[in-house]
């Protein structure tokens, strides 16, 4: 199934949707946001990496920061932190260069690295719309962790991949149907950047916002009478 361009997620809400769905969709659903000391850590350690598109050469790797991805296929689109191009005879032309090159995404990531799949899957599926795109395959990428400064490799797999589409056709589906999930609260909660706005009175209605409106009515009745 190929999306179209008004039907694309972004790539990134993965991220957030694998971390909990319910934060997930008040975030891409119901456009509610908050932010803590993690997630601006995080928006300038990735503002770092971006630098406005920029582009060098390193002998045989050219290195492009902040380079804008999709896929028609997983009806996604996103921005890659890095994507370094290795000279290859398997690799794909690019304009205005000689040679072949091949593909590697690299993703920055605030911390240490996570037991769980959110990191990996992130990167995997700029992986694929760099595939899509591009017309190549690209066999492993980097996640890069600002705490520890070094680079951990990350195998494309079939069984990877996979879990890419599972995923995203799961969020599609909550997306087509305007549905935020309910959760049971757990320890993660505390590091969640919604946490005030997901109360656990929420976890007992569909929508935050509809929570939030009836707050408002209230205080406006209050202050009536």
């Amino acid at each position: 199934m190929a999306y179209k361009e008004d039907e694309y997620l972004s790539l990134s809400g993965i991220q957030h949707f694998m971390f909990c769905r319910r934060q997930w969709a008040l975030i891409h659903i119901e456009q509610q946001w908050e932010e803590n000391l993690r997630t601006v850590e995080g928006r300038l350690l990735h503002e770092r990496a971006h630098d406005s598109m920029k582009t060098e050469t390193r002998g045989d790797v050219i290195i492009t920061r902040g380079l804008p991805v999709f896929s028609k296929e997983l009806g996604v689109y996103g921005v890659c932190d890095v994507v370094e191009f290795h000279r290859s005879d398997d690799g794909v032309c690019l304009f205005g260069r000689e040679g072949r090159y091949l593909p590697c995404p690299i993703e920055y990531k605030k911390g240490r690295p996570k037991e769980a799949d959110m990191d990996r899957l992130q990167l995997a599926a700029q992986a694929i719309c760099l595939e899509e795109m591009l017309c190549c395959s690209v066999k492993s990428a980097y996640l890069y962790y600002g705490e520890t400064r070094h680079r951990v490799e990350v195998p494309i797999t079939q069984e990877v991949r996979d879990k890419v589409g599972s995923v995203f056709a799961e969020m599609h589906h909550y997306y087509n149907r305007r549905h935020t999930p309910k959760v049971k609260p757990t320890k993660q909660c505390k590091a969640c950047s919604l946490k005030d706005i997901c109360l656990p009175v929420l976890c007992k209605s569909k929508r935050a916002g509809a929570f939030i409106n009836q707050m408002l009515k209230e205080e406006i009745s209050e202050e009536a009478t």
